[in-house]
């Protein structure tokens, strides 16, 4: 690698039996890189690719059956070579389905794996390094932020694509988050289980409560602290990008403002046992941080950002993802990488030229796409300008000079 190289990157990707990809390898250098090719290339089947090297079910939120190219008779898999600080990890994920006649997993049949497994015959496997891991593992092995087309209707559409949006974001902080997280989403179902059920053993129940309690202060505690270092970062200059104020809304998250975080379960607990019938009879767990909302404000109007023009939201959404790549890479010593899909939509020419400037000033490896490679020519030599066509990926005729 040059010496210009990033200091955390995918260098190597492999897909198999992927969406449009039959077979794909892609070596590169450390670098930015730049997809572009007409609508339907396979430029997003791409990135959601490489952020399934995340906790969760990538950049779609698809189902683990559908991400499969159809017709194949393999599972898919994706696997890839992430330089980082000192070191280089190998990272792999794939569909394994068991043979005819296997049980089903214990976690398939409780109603969903860890971090988004399909709860059917089939799960997802990670390896790191060659060894198998669990899928939480993956926030420890590489640091990964996205902003896709669909987020541009994260601040008008419902609270979970933002409490989604916010958990992402404070993996990098904390890896063990997406581990807890997914622990209480867990026992949060088992809960709804045992109430639909009519299973009222008082201990049983108790036990249950006491448990999801330790993991709902430690959800809330670690998203109040992603929300505090994310405020420090918008607090900096990020060019044309508009300021944002963030607050969260949340039982949990304003409880842990007043009182410690061991009084914060007891009363979690307390109210968990006194709904057991309402929830009951709501077929719901009516309170907890699985009903947390983040809420945002332009940072110069005090427009709230549901209120402001789709431009404006695409503006603060770039801004938020900008703010926590800096923020991480002063707290880990290097940014995330960042998959960002049509991300010039909305924006005009001045922030299409500070977000360049910043993730070259920040020295993020950002996966862009578009249909016009024009659209990114101030980037230059210092990204790494790939055609896509029917899932095949070729270099730009051309490419940009800079």
């Amino acid at each position: 690698m040059g010496d210009g190289a990033l200091d955390h990157a995918v260098t190597r990707l492999d897909l198999t039996e992927f969406r449009c990809f039959e077979t794909l390898r892609l070596e590169i250098e450390a670098q930015p890189v730049v997809l572009t090719g007409a609508n339907g290339a396979g430029k997003t089947n791409l990135l959601e690719a490489i952020s399934l090297l995340a906790p969760g079910r990538g950049l779609r939120r698809a189902r683990l059956a559908e991400v499969g190219r159809l017709g194949a008779a393999r599972p898919w898999g994706v696997a890839a070579r992430v330089r980082a600080p000192g070191r280089e990890v190998a990272v792999g994920t794939a569909l394994e389905a068991p043979l005819p006649g296997a049980p089903r997993p214990a976690a398939a049949a409780a109603g969903a794996g860890e971090g988004g497994d399909d709860g059917g015959v089939q799960r997802r496997v990670v390896k790191i390094d060659g060894v198998a891991e669990p899928q939480s593992a993956l926030a420890g092995a590489l640091s990964l932020s996205w902003l896709v087309p669909q987020m541009d209707r994260l601040f008008v559409d419902g609270a979970g694509g933002r409490r989604g949006f916010l958990d992402r974001l404070a993996y990098g902080f904390d890896a063990g988050h997406a581990k807890r997280a997914g622990a209480y989403e867990r026992l949060l179902r088992q809960r709804a289980r045992l109430l639909r059920d009519g299973r009222r053993d008082a201990a049983w129940l108790a036990a249950l409560e006491q448990t999801m309690a330790e993991h709902a202060v430690a959800v809330g505690a670690a998203r109040r602290d992603a929300l505090a270092r994310l405020e420090s970062g918008l607090a900096m200059s990020l060019g044309a990008f508009p300021g944002v104020r963030l607050e969260l809304e949340g039982w949990v998250e304003r409880a842990l403002e007043r009182e410690p975080a061991l009084a914060v379960e007891g009363a979690l607990r307390e109210r968990w046992a006194a709904a057991r019938d309402l929830d009951a009879a709501a077929g719901r767990t009516a309170l907890g941080v699985h009903r947390t909302d983040l809420l945002a404000w332009h940072g110069t109007s005090g427009m709230p950002a549901r209120q402001c023009s789709t431009g404006e939201q695409k503006a603060l959404l770039v801004a938020i993802v900008l703010a926590h790549a800096r923020v991480l890479a002063a707290h880990r010593g290097y940014p995330p990488i960042l998959l960002l899909d049509e991300v010039a939509a909305h924006l005009d020419q001045a922030r299409r030229a500070s977000l360049f400037e910043e993730l070259l000033a920040m020295r993020a490896q950002a996966w862009l796409s578009g249909t016009d490679p024009a659209v990114f020519a101030a980037l230059g030599r210092s990204a790494r300008f790939l055609e896509m066509e029917d899932g095949c990926v070729g270099a730009v005729p051309g490419a940009v000079a800079g």
